[in-house]
């Protein structure tokens, strides 16, 4: 007989399937960057990309929702940072350890944090502030300004890194209305458009059948990617299933080793172990306001 499985357990799982996923996006990335620019390679992914997004919005209805003046202003600030992201985080990949790129970007729940408070007015206690802090040094324990292996590229992925929490913190202001998914096909069509124009100018290099197939590898497992973290988000305990999202490390490391081998050093390890424990602690402290705020409301509620 077999038993249910709870929805924490199955939010969890569509968590790290969606991590996952974007691990082999972003293998499949670095692999067709060895033929491919930056923005040639941003063009051409995001065309089968936004093809299969506009087929979906079509098939919703909502390709034609008019949307209020405040969610377009917030909408292209989320592109403004979704193209930026794009482009520095795949120039940074491009260029450095898939284990390390991907470790900068764990931090990206911190910055957020970070950057809610001072932008949003979000409280954040002195604990937490602490775990941003200490999420922070484990960034510089991986990229190691001064060091031998230091190059620009390391910054560029602290850049992306930026320019997704601008994203992110945007995103958190649209309104309930606006269809998730019609801003998914929004950000992937500029992106592509972006990758596209400047494209022309940075010079294309010769296209080749692998690099399509990886390209069109890297369209799917992106798309598997958004779908399942949409579905983490509608399944479970948030503060459980996001838990989860730094299982995306196990894969980006196992990868890295199998198919560029690139072995992490210690600092790396180290570094990413740092953002991993001032990420989970940052939840655990974000799950603890959650339910305190519960608790006042419905003490409020009962007066």
């Amino acid at each position: 007989m077999r038993l249910p499985l709870s929805e924490n357990i199955r939010g969890a799982a569509f968590m790290s399937i969606s991590m996952a996923a974007f691990v082999v996006n972003d293998t499949a990335m670095k692999l067709a960057g060895e033929h491919l620019n930056v923005f040639q390679a941003m063009f051409l992914r995001g065309i089968l990309t936004t093809l299969m997004l506009a087929i979906f919005c079509h098939y919703k209805g909502i390709l034609t929702v008019r949307l209020p003046k405040k969610d377009r202003r917030l909408i292209v600030l989320r592109l403004i940072g979704e193209v930026n992201a794009a482009a520095f985080y795949l120039t940074a990949l491009f260029h450095m350890p898939l284990a390390n790129a991907t470790a900068i970007l764990q931090s990206l729940p911190l910055a957020v944090t970070l950057g809610a408070a001072i932008f949003l007015g979000e409280p954040v206690g002195w604990r937490r502030y602490f775990a941003i802090c200490a999420g922070f040094i484990g960034v510089l324990m991986i990229v190691r300004p001064g060091a031998d292996g230091f190059n620009e590229y390391s910054v560029y992925a602290i850049i992306s890194v930026l320019f997704v929490v601008l994203r992110d913190l945007a995103t958190r202001r649209l309104s309930g209305t606006v269809p998730s998914t019609l801003v998914t096909f929004l950000t992937s069509f500029s992106v592509m458009s972006i990758g596209g124009i400047i494209s022309i100018f940075d010079g294309w290099a010769p296209v080749t059948t692998e690099s399509l197939g990886l390209l069109a590898l890297a369209s799917v497992f992106v798309m598997i990617g958004y779908q399942f973290s949409i579905s983490t988000m509608r399944t479970g305990d948030l503060s459980f299933t996001s838990l989860f999202r730094y299982t995306i490390l196990i894969w980006a490391i196992l990868i890295g080793i199998i198919v560029f081998n690139e072995f992490p050093d210690l600092w790396t390890i180290l570094g990413s172990a740092v953002i991993v424990v001032s990420g989970l602690y940052t939840v655990y402290r974000e799950r603890l306001l959650a339910r305190r705020q519960r608790k006042e409301r419905a003490l409020k509620a009962a007066e």
